[in-house]
């Protein structure tokens, strides 16, 4: 018997996921506590802020007139929302199908790899998973 007519009989099938439960799975294992996923917003607005003061450093313009980095929390009891805003990066459009789209792909270990060594000593980005975000 010929290789070819070993292979002859297989079939290649392809593998599929229930990505909601699995995510859930996922979030559900790495997260024990509920109200987690409000310090993972906070984080992605912190590595925000703070990669938006990286940036600065060669582009003072992106403060847009504000050199005070922020990040505000605030609670809607009639409407039963919370609010995570911040002045950091922001995303574009693109970013935000690459990176929200994908999971456990993170902007911020991306944005990390980019820096020197010496750079990446002063960086302390938070965000590392790209799982954060579907924590809420």
């Amino acid at each position: 018997m010929t290789t070819e007519t070993a292979h002859a009989g297989r079939e290649t099938l392809g593998f599929q996921a229930e990505v909601k439960q699995l995510l859930q799975l996922m979030i559900h294992s790495l997260y024990s506590n509920r109200e987690i996923f409000l310090r993972e917003l906070i984080s992605n607005a912190s590595d925000a802020c703070d990669k938006l003061r990286f940036e600065a450093l060669h582009n003072s313009a992106l403060f847009e007139d504000d050199p005070e980095l922020s990040i505000h929390v605030d609670y809607d009891a009639a409407a039963r929302t919370l609010t995570v805003a911040d002045n950091g990066v922001g995303m574009s459009r693109d970013e935000v199908i690459t990176n929200l789209g994908t999971i456990a792909k993170s902007g911020t270990r991306e944005f990390f790899s980019q820096l020197t060594g010496d750079q990446q000593k002063d960086a302390h980005l938070i965000g590392q998973f790209g799982v954060g975000f579907y924590s809420s």
